[in-house]
């Protein structure tokens, strides 16, 4: 039987500015917490197949893993800063930020890439047919509106098309909505949602309605295959846990090359843990899009590193992605 998931609420926005941390974890406890979609499917393998406890065993201790869920990079910064949870995932921007936010305090880094998939901004009013048809009529969904992983991108963006001095221009007319809820709003139509900036399987499930059509994707806006997500955490978790960590990471490598060697019963893996009612045929089929990267090398994340510093999202410029990650990323290629 799969480990049943807890679902975390968000805390109170007063514990990231505070620096609140709770007590540290002792060695042979994680406590993990991870969104919805497919771009989490490493995490659905590392959990179905009880890595963390196979590696774990290699390092001579007995871990003991809680899963969690979580909809929006904000409650999974606030959980872990409030020492609710040891190790969240969110996109690379959301973690950067956290990187910049901390240095000096509870430094938190990366630990690896969740995989490279392009997002797509999505829409279902036929007059917008490049970033610059929206207007003030349309309302874009995305999870954590003006900090997540898609408004980010689309900051990125905007910076290119207005100047870095207008990056924050859709954000007014950016909708906090998960990713199920916003599919819903923009198949179903008729309301105020009329684009969502969305990602796979959801972004995939939008297009096959007639009515919805592709504006841009993310691997636009950043010149090619990018890493979506990151798992990050604390120094302390970090340097407090070094055998929990080690095998953190291994059961990680080890579920991505199982994805590139079995991508069939990868896909299965994603229904039956994140219990999906999509088709197997359909899931198989995204999983097996070249588009998409399940790796825990980072691709491109430099590139939000130094466009979210032009613009002056983050104030510490990184020299390179060793910056924000832990050391034992850096047996991976990675930029």
């Amino acid at each position: 039987m799969l480990p049943v998931r807890r679902f975390i609420p968000a805390f109170a926005a007063g514990l990231i500015a505070l620096g609140v941390a709770g007590h540290a974890q002792a060695e042979g406890q994680i406590r993990i917490a991870q969104q919805f979609g497919i771009g989490y499917l490493i995490l659905d393998v590392v959990q179905d197949q009880k890595l963390i406890e196979k590696q774990g065993k290699k390092e001579g201790i007995d871990i003991k893993v809680e899963w969690n869920s979580l909809s929006g990079s904000t409650g999974m910064n606030e959980a872990l800063l409030a020492g609710a949870l040891d190790v969240v995932s969110a996109g690379a921007p959301p973690a950067l930020v956290l990187w910049d936010r901390t240095r000096g305090r509870q430094n938190v880094k990366a630990i690896a890439s969740l995989g490279s998939m392009p997002n797509y901004l999505l829409s279902n009013n036929p007059d917008v047919k490049t970033v610059k048809d929206f207007s003030s009529k349309d309302r874009i969904a995305v999870p954590a509106a003006g900090v997540g992983f898609q408004s980010r991108t689309l900051q990125i963006e905007t910076a290119r098309l207005y100047g870095k001095e207008n990056y924050k221009r859709f954000d007014d007319i950016s909708v906090s909505l998960s990713h199920p809820d916003a599919t819903a709003a923009l198949l179903a139509g008729g309301s105020e949602i009329n684009a969502h900036f969305s990602s796979p399987p959801f972004q995939y499930q939008a297009l096959e309605n007639k009515n919805v059509h592709k504006v841009i994707s993310s691997y636009d806006i950043l010149g090619g295959p990018a890493s979506f997500n990151f798992l990050y955490t604390t120094q302390k978790f970090h340097d407090d846990n070094p055998k929990t960590y080690r095998a953190f990471y291994n059961a990680l490598v080890e579920a991505a090359e199982f994805i590139r060697n079995n991508k069939a019963r990868a896909a299965d893996t994603f229904i039956r843990v994140q219990k999906s009612k999509l088709a197997p045929a359909f899931v198989r089929k995204i999983v097996e899009d070249p588009e998409i990267h399940f790796t825990v090398s980072p691709e491109r994340s430099f590139v939000y590193a130094e466009k979210l510093y032009e613009i002056g999202v983050l104030k510490n410029r990184a020299t390179s992605w060793k910056d924000y990650f832990f050391e034992e990323a850096y047996a991976q290629p990675g930029s």
